[in-house]
């Protein structure tokens, strides 16, 4: 009888309950560890590859390329700088249960369970092929631990056969009752073998996963040696110093600059890219490009660099959210680089209205041209807050522009960037229903009292941020249970590309109170009270916080 088929128990009656369910048991179990071999060998194989095949990370970075803006949203709004981990574990956790149910399936079809396995293994491949860095290459990690896996399905499946009597069926009281045709005997398989084979195999599969974590480790330390190498050079042009009144230094209110540890972080990167500053180069070059250039990190350094505070917004941040951060950038006027390269914005004749910036991982990201010519501060930032750019940052350069969310400027870890045309190509996120062009819209979030709080009865001091980077913010204004607008003091202006404090003293009466804040820049454009949702170009709307004055 052939081993794919049926298993023959059905012939002769079945095993004992408890047989089966111990058998069912470590068939799952089985089908855990052809898991832990495939994830673990794959690991190994990535080494020789490149980190990010890894199959949790190609399917994962897969998952959030098929995401839905708004299911996008609701994990950035809800897991925040957590988004990517639990996604990473329900990837794992659907995973344990497929090679669990597989495992099963093995008892009865013993050639189903590997099939299954090849099966995942090839989306695995595939969604490595498929991703926007994708190279042939990063399809090994894959395919190489599906068959490995199978491979080790398929040897345990097989020590978990019921085994034929030669002579008869065994009765439960050990006698031989003599057939006339060969049998199973109830509860009669291979289980020292399978304890024996699967300690093996999980040992074996650890051993490489761990060495593949090592030399993949091996690489990424060899890219903070060179971070920590890095001295960054006094910038030609310095960033002003901070006003003494820009940062009100009330309890509770976001300081004016923020540390690079709390800087927001919002990309599709499950393993951030380690890159190495000594080897990275960038290249410019597309249409309207007649001297394309190509440069390394020092190239960069030893030019003329500025520093200048700027705020970042993603577009991702609810009204009242937390995904915007000030900091001070230093990096290589844009312009310039762009200009010796040739290029000409639109508005003077050039062919090529859009600025295209591509990361290692593969990112890419559209910035029209004539805003990073128009005489911003538009950079390639290679520090932040006086250090090189940390690596959850973009090191080892990034962009930062003024003015524009970071769907449309801000590329990490960046290497590559063409001159296009908007009709010519849609960038990552265009493709995804997000607007070409996204200004920053002006917004203001009150940071203290926080919702539900509970002060006293008395002057309760009503605080937050105000930004409209690029315009600079002309006032703020809130109100209390939908009344009059009362006008807050503003702190000191840094620039009109960081965001501004503000502080309002409320004559707070006891009971429950309903608190709203709006800005207006200095366009003239207020904020408006319409509620509207992050797509397709940030979102908009009053933020308000409920309070309970004792």
């Amino acid at each position: 009888m052939s081993e794919d088929r049926k298993d023959p128990r059905s012939a002769t009656g079945r095993a004992p309950r408890g047989v089966r369910v111990v058998r069912g048991a470590l068939a799952a179990l089985g089908g855990l560890i052809a898991g832990l071999v495939a994830l673990c060998v794959a690991e190994l194989v990535s080494a020789g590859v490149r980190p990010e095949a890894g199959p949790v990370t190609v399917v994962g970075g897969a998952v959030i390329d098929r995401t839905p803006a708004p299911v996008k949203d609701f994990a950035v709004r809800n897991f925040g700088n957590d988004d990517k981990l639990v996604l990473q574990l329900g990837i794992l956790a659907l995973l344990a249960l497929f090679a669990m149910a597989v495992g099963v399936a093995s008892l009865r079809y013993r050639k189903v369970g590997p099939a299954a396995v090849l099966v995942f293994g090839a989306i695995g491949a595939l969604a490595a092929v498929g991703r926007p860095d994708g190279r042939l290459s990063d399809a090994l990690p894959s395919v190489v631990g599906a068959l490995v896996a199978c491979a080790v399905l398929y040897l345990l499946a097989g020590r978990l056969a019921l085994r034929p009597s030669p002579d008869g069926d065994r009765g439960t009281d050990g006698a031989v009752t003599p057939t006339t045709r060969t049998a199973p005997a109830p509860g009669a398989f291979d289980r020292r073998g399978f304890v024996i084979a699967a300690t093996a195999a999980a040992a074996a599969s650890a051993g490489a996963g761990l060495l593949g974590r090592r030399l993949n480790a091996s690489g990424a330390a060899e890219a903070a040696a060179s971070r920590e190498s890095v001295a960054l050079p006094a910038p030609s042009s310095p960033a002003p110093p901070i006003p003494a009144g820009a940062d009100l230094k009330v309890r509770g209110l976001s300081s004016f600059t923020t540390s690079n540890k709390d800087f927001y972080r919002v990309d599709t990167a499950l393993v951030v890219p380690r890159v190495d500053a000594g080897t990275w180069r960038l290249r410019i070059h597309g249409k309207g490009v007649p001297r394309p250039l190509t440069v390394s990190f020092q190239d960069l350094l030893r030019r003329k660099l500025i520093e200048r505070d700027i705020t970042l917004t993603c577009v991702s941040n609810e009204v009242g959210g937390p995904y915007v951060g000030n900091a001070r950038w230093i990096g290589v006027p844009l312009a310039e680089l762009l200009a010796e390269a040739g290029v000409r914005p639109p508005s003077k004749g050039g062919p090529a209205d859009q600025l295209v910036s591509r990361s290692v991982d593969g990112m890419t990201i559209g910035t029209p041209v004539d805003t990073v010519m128009d005489g911003r501060d538009a950079m390639l930032a290679v520090g932040m807050n006086g250090q090189p750019l940390p690596f959850d940052h973009g090191f080892p350069v990034r962009m930062v522009v003024p003015g524009l969310y970071g769907y449309v400027s801000a590329c990490k870890w960046l290497e590559d960037l063409e001159l296009t045309t908007f009709d010519d190509y849609d960038a990552y996120w265009v493709k995804r229903s997000w607007s070409r062009e996204a200004p920053i819209k002006t917004q203001s979030r009150i940071d203290t009292p926080r919702p539900f709080a509970s002060p006293k009865a008395g002057t309760v001091p009503v605080a937050g941020v105000a930004w409209a980077q690029h315009r600079g913010v002309e006032r703020v204004e809130v109100r209390v249970d939908g009344g009059r607008w009362n006008r807050a003091e503003l702190a000191a202006e840094n620039s009109e590309d960081t965001w501004r404090q503000w502080l309002w003293r409320w004559p707070a009466t006891s009971g429950s109170h309903t608190l709203e804040v709006r800005a207006t820049d200095r366009d003239g454009n207020t904020q408006t009270d319409k509620r509207v949702g992050t797509v397709p170009d940030g979102a908009t709307g009053w933020h308000s916080v409920v309070v309970a004055v004792d």
